[in-house]
């Protein structure tokens, strides 16, 4: 039975009720920030002191949000982020938000660290989709989960590089974040108030990092998993490595991670065909500036070299339009469609990408709007958004 969800009017009911659906820890670990989470809720808040200009009586007929991400077309400039055990936030998270992605026209983008492999997303979807690439210090790894993503038919590379080192997040240390939950009293007290997602887990085999358990040398379980993972993330990557990894995939390569103009000229002379303006979610450097904030300078400096994206903090259509309007090609969402699904599996993912496109589809319209080129500030007030 498919739940009716016409009284979700927006992303913040989902997240509430994903908050009461999830478990603590991985509702935790989706929904937070590194150290103080300065940044990761300037994500959010920057955008709202944004305004629009409202436009009257101009014709609003015929509106279009279709557009194109690195040459595949899209029916509003979004993606769905890779986000990491998107799997424990529902039963088959991946393949569920990846079958709603490819039913309403966005790509998908899987995660390096998710709990459904390539192989489980390839064999349960019809349509291409993104893989994302941490670089291990396991060379031989990085190749073969390369050749992996060849073999799925992914349509794109998302090389993330901005976790060299990993952040540190306060709640994932007190809730003792593992996959599956360890037996604890207060983890099992947590799971007796959440049978819907218990149930789901019970039925499912995908229980941990598809992608890497059975793959990764030395990793044949759950035991050896949090060693190599802590070991493996590597602070050496380079701008050589980037090079070599394009020339092993061989096909469309995005570059998430960018924060900064130099980072984002060397990002355009990579030969890379997107690059995503993100700091992480907040979730890395806390601190760091948001993403909407650092979007204009980024894309006023090579936007004109390489397609320039953003993620973080987008809750809204709203969102969309004004991250458009200061140079996005495109938009990224990581929690937003999280929420969904914790909250209603693949139905809530629909109904996250169903808000977002009616929010951006009426505001263009009330500004006056039948279509918007990235860059184009008129529709914004002056001296409220970033330079």
């Amino acid at each position: 039975m498919t739940a009716n969800l016409s009284t979700i009017t927006c992303i913040e009911d989902l997240r509430a009720i994903a908050q009461k659906r999830v478990p603590r820890m991985f509702y935790d670990y989706a929904d937070s920030g590194a150290w103080t989470e300065g940044t990761y809720r300037a994500n959010e808040s920057d955008f709202h002191k944004i305004k629009l200009r409202q436009r009257v009586a101009v014709n609003m007929e015929g509106r279009s949000l279709r557009t194109t991400m690195v040459g595949q077309d899209v029916v509003m400039p979004l993606a769905i982020s890779p986000t990491g055990l998107t799997g424990m936030q529902h039963a088959d998270g991946e393949i569920l938000a990846a079958k709603a992605a490819a039913d309403f026209g966005v790509p998908f983008t899987l995660s390096t660290m998710s709990i459904c492999s390539l192989e489980d997303v390839a064999e349960a979807t019809k349509k291409p989709f993104w893989f994302q690439l941490y670089v291990m210090r396991d060379r031989e790894f990085v190749a073969n989960l390369i050749d992996r993503a060849k073999a799925a038919g992914c349509s794109a590379l998302v090389l993330t590089l901005d976790l060299q080192i990993l952040g540190q997040r306060h709640k994932d240390i007190k809730n003792g974040l593992s996959t599956p939950p360890k037996p604890t009293l207060r983890n099992l007290i947590n799971l007796a108030t959440k049978p819907r997602w218990c149930m789901g887990m019970l039925g499912t085999k995908r229980r941990t990092f598809g992608n890497i358990v059975g793959h990764a040398k030395g990793v044949s379980d759950l035991s050896s998993l949090s060693s190599w993972t802590a070991e493996q993330f590597d602070p050496r990557l380079s701008w050589d490595d980037v090079e070599w990894i394009k020339q092993r995939w061989g096909g469309k390569l995005i570059i998430k991670g960018i924060l900064d103009v130099e980072d984002a000229q060397l990002a355009a002379n990579s030969g890379a065909d997107a690059l995503i303006v993100s700091n992480h979610g907040g979730r890395q450097l806390d601190g760091a500036m948001s993403s909407i904030a650092a979007l204009p300078s980024i894309a006023d400096a090579v936007g004109s070299k390489i397609e320039v994206w953003m993620d973080g903090g987008i809750r809204s259509g709203q969102d969309i339009l004004k991250a458009v309007a200061l140079g996005a090609r495109g938009t990224m969402i990581g929690r937003a469609f999280l929420y969904g699904l914790g909250a209603y599996g693949q139905a809530g993912v629909t109904r996250v990408l169903e808000l977002l496109y009616k929010e951006m589809d009426t505001t263009m319209a009330l500004c006056g709007r039948r279509t918007i080129e990235p860059g184009d500030r008129s529709i914004l007030l002056p001296g409220t958004y970033p330079n």
